[in-house]
């Protein structure tokens, strides 16, 4: 995956974990098993998968300078698959009480089944590409507005009398 492709869900990731202590109300049970749903079905989960791994390859990594602990480091590893595993249940909750927070059980269901249509499962499989494109695009557009802008000011400024670099 792209670093590009990372940013956003990386930046929900973080939203995520930043608006979990602020819940206001505790959502029903039905709310939290549409967001769970929702938070696996839109791809939430899999930056979730992802992070997981490089916490273990940063260990490994910073393991290099002595290979001699290889075989120890990786059992290790192995050993806290089944921690690991229930940290993942707990962001996957926590992302799941966040879209609770904001959608209501009937909403979240409405969500949910159309990302069960096949406009909603391609809308999925597009949305990583779509998000970067966007970007791109509107980094491109600022890009010409802050020009424009700044020949604009520039063009007015003079015909004011004042000289601009």
């Amino acid at each position: 995956m792209p670093f590009k492709s990372l940013r956003l869900p990386a930046m929900m990731l973080g939203l995520v974990l930043l608006g979990t202590p602020a819940l206001a109300q505790e959502p029903t049970p039905g709310q939290l098993a549409l967001a769970r749903e929702l938070v696996t079905m839109t791809g939430t989960i899999s930056t979730i998968d992802t992070l997981i791994p490089s916490f273990a390859a940063q260990v490994r990594q910073q393991a290099v300078t002595r290979p001699d602990l290889s075989k120890d480091l990786d059992e290790v590893l192995k050993s806290l698959q089944p921690e690991l595993d229930q940290r993942r249940q707990q962001i996957i909750t926590a992302s799941a009480r966040v879209y609770a927070k904001y959608m209501s059980e009937a909403e979240l269901k409405d969500v949910v089944t159309f990302f069960k249509t096949p406009s909603g499962s391609k809308y999925i499989k597009v949305q990583p590409q779509l998000v970067d494109d966007v970007v791109e695009t509107i980094q491109a557009w600022g890009d010409q507005v802050s020009e424009y802008v700044i020949t604009r000011a520039r063009a007015e400024m003079i015909k004011r009398g004042h000289q601009m670099q």
